[in-house]
């Protein structure tokens, strides 16, 4: 149920900014394998339902940032997920049945590969966030803490049931040592911006203003801000990029202040060489 808190929050807020589609869809695919992986040997029982229940709660999480984020119809994202759990089952299902014979005719690779895929889409499905941290320059949005915590804890503890086996699955140890690691890392990069801008949030508490209104009030006058979120560039033909025109905006607003002359002409209307050319 570590996903209940993310589901809750992006139902209260209607908005699932920050929290990348592409993740829980990962997470959601993720569950196939780790399934098939769990089932065909025999884990513990709570590890064998575990991936099913994380599946089914990312296709929710997912389905909610279809209708609040790319602002698709109810029930067309509620169709969309169903008709990926039915895939996603049918598929885990008959994975079982064919390689389960096989593993305990004594051939460990088919399911061997089988965990490595999962691992690797566990561990490819945490890379997103860290684009939106790079994005908000360390900030955590959209993300609960809640589910994020007790996911960690969850990825812990079923780490703490593998070592109480008699044997220890090497494999299955590295898929929850990654998602550990990864996770403590988005903690991490949230406790830094939170150091790094306490001045800034202090400030702005007193005057009863947010971080966030802060930072609309700088774009708002075009002052350049330390913490503003980066924008992705792009390069088109015969313009400039969006955020070097408003950057140099600024620096002719800067410049007309303090009295110095700057060059705030208008760009060439030229067409310039494609970068990518």
């Amino acid at each position: 149920f570590q996903l209940v808190p993310q589901i809750w929050a992006n139902w209260r807020t209607k908005r699932t900014e920050g929290l990348p589609s592409f993740m829980m869809f990962l997470w959601a695919l993720c569950g196939v394998p780790f399934g098939v992986y769990a089932i065909a040997q025999n884990f513990n029982i709570p590890l064998q339902i575990q991936p099913q229940m994380f599946m089914s709660l990312c296709l929710v999480s997912w389905a909610q940032i279809l209708v609040y984020g790319k602002k698709w119809p109810t029930w067309k994202a509620t169709l969309v997920a169903f008709t990926v759990a039915a895939v996603f089952g049918g598929v885990e299902v008959a994975l079982v049945l064919t390689l389960r014979p096989i593993y305990e005719g004594g051939n460990e690779v088919p399911v061997l590969v089988i965990g490595i895929i999962a691992a690797i889409l566990l561990a490819v499905g945490l890379l997103p966030p860290y684009g939106e941290l790079w994005k908000r320059r360390g900030r955590v949005v959209g993300i609960n803490f809640v589910f994020l915590a007790m996911d960690w804890s969850g990825a812990f503890f079923s780490l703490m049931a593998l070592a109480a086996q008699n044997t220890f699955d090497v494999l299955g140890g590295v898929l929850y040592i990654i998602c550990c690691v990864l996770e403590i890392g988005i903690f991490s990069s949230h406790l830094i911006w939170l150091v790094r801008t306490r001045k800034i949030r202090r400030a702005a508490a007193a005057e009863g203003k947010t971080f966030d209104d802060i930072a609309a009030e700088h774009e708002a006058q075009g002052i350049p801000f330390r913490f503003a979120e980066r924008k992705q560039r792009k390069f088109r033909r015969g313009s400039l990029d969006g955020v070097e025109a408003n950057d140099r905006a600024a620096e002719c607003r800067e410049s007309s202040s303090s009295g110095a002359q700057a060059p705030c002409a208008e760009p060439d209307s030229t067409p310039s060489t494609d970068l990518a050319e």
